[in-house]
Order: structure tokens, then sequence, then C-alpha cells
């Protein structure tokens, strides 16, 4: 297993972009306010993740090409073409530029943690954390990337593993939790939440784009699947470690008769002090400041690599049009962060704004995998469209639910 985790490639990429503050904001909410009782949620976007990352993973390493290449090759000679790439370019350029935001302040919260909650602190932070990602990726070299991005995978799931152990969970709680389905009153937008930060859309242009540069025929795709399973089972497990951490310690301290209120990862490492020790409160910060950088790497490269394919632009990651790309994205998420908006905000609106999105990506891949002239075997057979097409429907299902109570109707 150590020698896999080694080895392991894109996958590290998916893992490490969904595995955000938004993630770890979304679960330690889901953890603190709902307890055990949405943890089934993460094992559904995890599973969910896999099978739409593996069929991400298969059109790349068959066609040696994007999905938004495959889609602007496709559509190419259809009307609805360029209506669709602009909805889809402009939804993932303005949800990244939001979700980077949140990510840079994910990660400035981790630091805010050990050295202070102050505005100096924070907007520092923010803005150095911006420089270290922009400087990563101008170096346009991706298996330095995936090295550091599987490193900080690892260090996060220690990190988060050391806090859930601490708390002591209630191991019967947390098991009907992740089997049993159910959705608590209130808890719909978190739901979503939970759902849209693990299923990320632009995963799916993400990793399709990335397994080109690790590999180049059908007969890898046995281990690009290995790859994909482990990587994204990893990250599966330290969302719900995560959320079971939040709900343990919650449920620890109602039945002690104290009241603690926790928003996000930052609140609970400084409530973790007086009972568990200073040093309890640095374990979850190295997490969330890892999981922010992770992410504010992963969101511009995946925009960068899914508006170059739609537009046609050559040279990959070390094209100037390509690494400009995602500059603006960390630039424009930079802006977001400092304009003193709360953290919270930002982050759970991207997650929001992801769960909606997903439907609509999940729904071209669909379209993609079904070209038997692009792939021939490796084209989606029945079982794999009934559950690409149940994923859909599932996530269409709850954001159109989620409208339809914003508006009034349920």
């Amino acid at each position: 297993m150590l020698n896999r985790l080694r080895n392991i490639g894109p996958g590290a990429l998916v893992a490490a972009a969904f595995i955000g503050p938004g993630t770890v904001t979304a679960c330690t909410i889901a953890g603190a306010q709902f307890g055990y009782a949405l943890l089934w949620a993460l094992v559904f976007a995890t599973l969910a993740t896999i099978a739409l990352q593996e069929m991400a993973a298969r059109l790349g390493i068959v066609t040696q090409k994007g999905l938004g290449e495959v889609l602007r090759e496709t559509l190419a000679s259809s009307g609805l073409k360029w209506p669709l790439f602009i909805i889809v370019g402009l939804a993932l350029f303005v949800g990244n530029c939001a979700y980077e935001g949140g990510n840079l302040s994910g990660a400035a919260l981790g630091v805010g943690a050990v050295f202070g909650d102050n505005a100096a602190i924070f907007k520092t932070s923010i803005i150095a954390i911006s420089a270290l990602a922009s400087g990563l990726l101008l170096l346009g070299n991706y298996k330095a990337l995936e090295t550091v991005l599987r490193a900080l995978v690892i260090l996060m799931a220690i990190s988060f593993l050391l806090a859930f152990f601490m708390v002591k969970p209630d191991i019967s709680a947390m098991f009907k939790g992740l089997l049993i389905p159910n959705i608590p009153e209130g808890g719909l937008f978190i739901l979503i939440g939970l759902i849209g930060t693990t299923i990320v859309p632009y995963n799916i242009f993400l990793h399709a784009s990335a397994v080109k540069d690790r590999w180049h025929s059908a007969e890898d795709l046995k281990t690009a699947r290995a790859d994909t399973a482990i990587a994204i089972g990893l990250g599966g497990l330290i969302t719900i470690l995560i959320a079971a951490t939040a709900a343990s310690f919650m449920l620890s301290q109602a039945a002690l008769g104290q009241e603690v209120e926790i928003k996000n990862a930052g609140d609970m490492a400084q409530q973790f002090v007086p009972l568990y020790g200073k040093a309890s409160s640095y374990i979850l910060a190295i997490g969330l400041f890892a999981a922010g950088l992770t992410s504010s790497l992963t969101a511009p490269l995946a925009t960068s690599y899914a508006i170059s394919e739609i537009l046609g632009f050559e040279g990959g990651v070390k094209s100037a049009k390509f690494k400009t790309i995602s500059l603006i994205v960390i630039a424009c998420g930079m802006l977001i962060a400092l304009t003193g908006i709360r953290p919270i905000q930002i982050i759970l609106t991207a997650q929001f704004a992801n769960g909606l999105l997903l439907p609509i990506i999940a729904g071209f891949l669909l379209f993609a995998m079904n070209q038997k002239s692009l792939l021939g075997a490796q084209a989606n057979g029945l079982f794999a469209n009934i559950i690409g097409a149940m994923i859909v429907l599932i996530t269409l299902g709850l954001g159109l639910r989620s409208i339809l109570r914003a508006l009034g109707f349920m």
C-alpha cells in the first residue's frame, strides 16, 4: 500500500482539488450542526467521484485528448456549440475564481490558527500563498506539481486522522450515519455543499487532461483505475474523518453541558487547545493550510485546461496562454479573499455553485463517453451509463430542490 501511495499519479490532483477549505469547512459544519447524520452523503459523493473520474481518465488515456478538446471536436458542426461553451466556460471561470478565493481564505485560516487570528496576518497569508501558488504554476512542470500535491494529500490524511482519534468518536453512531441516508431539517444546503465539494465539476476536465502526461494507451487503464480508486478513496476517507471529528467533538461538549459554536476548522482548532493541548490546534491548522494550498493550485490548473481545450490553445501547461489563465484565476481569487467578505461565505457559496453546475458537466462527460468513433471498445457500456445517469439525476434533483426551496415553492 505504501508503494501504491508513493506512485499515485493524476489521482492525487483530483484528491488534492476536492480536499480544499471548502471540503474542510463544509464537512466541519455538517458534523458540528448535524452530528453523524450526513456522513452517508460523503460515502455517496466519494463513490460517485470515483465513477465519474474513472470515465474522465479513460477518455483522456484512450483519446489522448481532454474533455474540452473532445467536446470542441464532437460539437464542431452543432449550432449549440458556442452557446454551451460560453455558459460552461464562464461558469467554470467565475466559479473557480470564487472557489480560489475560498481556497486562499481557508489556507489563511490555517495560518491564523497558529500565528493569530487578525486581519494583518490573514491578508499577509493570502498574498504569500497566492505568490507561492503562482510560482509553482509558472514553472510549468507537471511532475513537480504532482509530487507536491501527493505529499500534501498524505500530510492532510495524517493531520485529520490524528485529530479524529483525539476526540474518541462513537463508532456505532458513526457507522449508522455512514450507512443510513437521512436529510435532517435545514441540512439540504450543507448536503449539496458536501456533494459539490467532493464531486467537483472542474476535476472532470482536470483528470482527463492530466492522465495524458502519465499514460498513453488502453493497456494503462488498469493502472489508471487503481490510481483513481486509491487517491480518491483516500480523499473520501479524509472528508469522513473531518465530519466525524467535528460531530464527535460537539457531541462530547454537549454531554458536558458546554455550548460551543464552530463555523470552520479554524474555530475547531482553537476549541481543541484547552482540551487536547496546543499541539492539537497545530495538527488541525496544518491540515487546513495543506487543504488550501492544494486547491489553490488545482483550481487555476483545471480552469486553464478546460478553457485552453475549448478555445483550441496549444502547448499545454508550458504555454504562455495556459499560464496566463492560471494567474488570472489566482489574482481574482486573491482579490476576492482580500475584500473582507467572511471566508465561510465565500467557501460555502462556491461549493453550492459547484453542486448546481455538476449535472451539466457530468452530462457532457456521459455524452463524450458514448462516442464509439472516439473510444471504440472503451466507450461506456450499459452499466457505466446507468451509474452515470443516476449520479446526474440525483445531483440534478438536489439542485432543483434547493432552487425551488429558495424561491419559496417548497
